[in-house]
């Protein structure tokens, strides 16, 4: 690829010669070829220009589902690849919800090849069970071998704690991370929302935020026996925070993320029994967004998530307790992460975590590929499903005020670009 960007505002905090400056970026073949304040037009190089345009480094998201293979009516692996590149993305992590669940090596090397020669680099879970069913452990090191990036039964605990145990000393022997999902399936039960006066309110069982921490303390205290690495995914209450804080200050090798929604969402906004709020990590309290929010800032939370989760809507369309749990979010990720903590902490936010899935870390450097994310900080708009370019439509953000629009990405060689109107 050989591209003339124009007039780009450069966003990159820990580069002080480049940060915040209005730049001409030459792109040849691929790679960083010059960066300058100013660049004439190149003959039959084509010129990009956009109106307000930033770039940064290529962003990150460690929790995406699509659903091929086996739910392709849900999101293909080619579009959903496509939606992240519109949306600013340049590497996902795939989750392992397909059918059949990638469990042994070659499910890994089919994800990749599927995966390859795309915009966005697509990088492979592998169930940490056979087909999930939490009772024996897959074939994590052939997966490894074929460029599994982590272990894990999406959304699904591991009831087993000896079964962890065994998971977390193997692993050590080749440098694998397994996941963990935080929940206690017994506590849980039957519930489909966050046990508090919504959910009494409201008639809906509820799910106690000691599901989510009961877990944690468990899998923390065969981590610290084992001396493992552990990546507990989509973390929801304050008290996980606390117990995840506590864990790093002994030296545990332990890192958690968050999903957007429970950055932004709490459980008022079930009032209405609309199935588009319902997801897994629940809804929690306002008290516990404003604790994740502070957990995000202060380094706590390693990683912050999409948990972009695409559904048919005869999965939502259902009465609440049937419903799936799940919410798209990668085309508003940027929006509203920009709208919560503004512009240079969101960049930051978005491109951090890659090193713990052993993913390089790009950078804005002449010479080096190109790896970047392209977009506009300013225009505040409600999110609707003109902003979508998923399969599926169900968002929890529909109607949510979000800040800034997502052009696209350049990696691999590639350029994508999305159409605002």
């Amino acid at each position: 690829m050989n591209l003339l960007i124009k007039s780009a505002v450069i966003v990159d905090p820990g580069n002080t010669k480049l940060h915040l400056k209005k730049r001409d970026i030459h792109i040849k073949n691929g790679k960083l070829h010059k960066i300058a304040a100013s660049i004439n037009d190149l003959e039959g190089i084509r010129t990009l220009k956009l109106e307000n345009l930033h770039i940064s480094l290529g962003w990150f998201d460690s929790s995406v589902a699509f659903g091929e293979p086996g739910f392709e009516q849900r999101e293909t692996i080619d579009n959903g690849l496509d939606v992240a590149a519109k949306s600013g993305f340049t590497e996902i992590i795939l989750n392992t919800n397909t059918h059949p669940s990638p469990d042994n090596s070659g499910a890994i090397v089919f994800l990749k090849e599927r995966g390859s020669g795309k915009c966005t680099q697509l990088y492979p879970l592998g169930n940490l069970t056979l087909s999930a069913n939490g009772l024996a452990l897959a074939e994590l090191y052939d997966m490894h071998r074929s460029g599994a990036v982590g272990f894990y039964d999406f959304k699904s605990a591991i009831g087993n704690a000896n079964l962890m145990k065994i998971a977390l000393q193997y692993a050590q022997n080749f440098g694998g991370l397994v996941w963990s999902f935080p929940l206690n399936t017994q506590l849980k039960g039957k519930g489909v929302v966050n046990e508090g006066v919504m959910s009494t309110q409201l008639g809906l069982k509820g799910i106690p935020a000691l599901a989510e921490e009961l877990q944690i303390v468990r899998d923390l205290h065969i981590l610290e026996y084992t001396d493992g690495a552990l990546h507990i995914p989509t973390i929801s209450t304050a008290r996980s925070v606390t117990l995840i804080s506590e864990a790093k200050k002994k030296g545990l090798n332990v890192s958690c993320s968050v999903a957007i929604h429970n950055l932004l969402l709490d459980d008022s906004c079930l009032k209405d029994f609309d199935s588009a709020y319902k997801v897994l990590p629940p809804l929690r309290t306002k008290e516990d967004v404003k604790a994740l929010r502070k957990a995000v800032k202060n380094g706590t939370i390693d990683v912050v998530t999409s948990d972009h989760i695409p559904l048919d809507v005869e999965e939502k369309r259902l009465e609440f307790d049937q419903a799936l749990y799940g919410t798209i979010g990668l085309e508003s990720a940027f929006g509203v992460l920009n709208h919560i903590f503004g512009l240079e902490e969101t960049i930051a936010i978005l491109q951090r975590g890659r090193e713990r899935f052993g993913i390089s870390t790009p950078q804005l450097e002449e010479g080096l590929p190109a790896n970047l994310s392209l977009f506009d900080p300013e225009p505040e708009t409600l999110f609707s499903l003109q902003h979508v370019h998923s399969n599926a439509m169900n968002s929890a953000f529909l109607g949510t005020t979000i800040k800034g629009r997502p052009y696209g990405a350049i990696n691999n060689g590639k350029l994508t670009l999305v159409k605002h109107g």
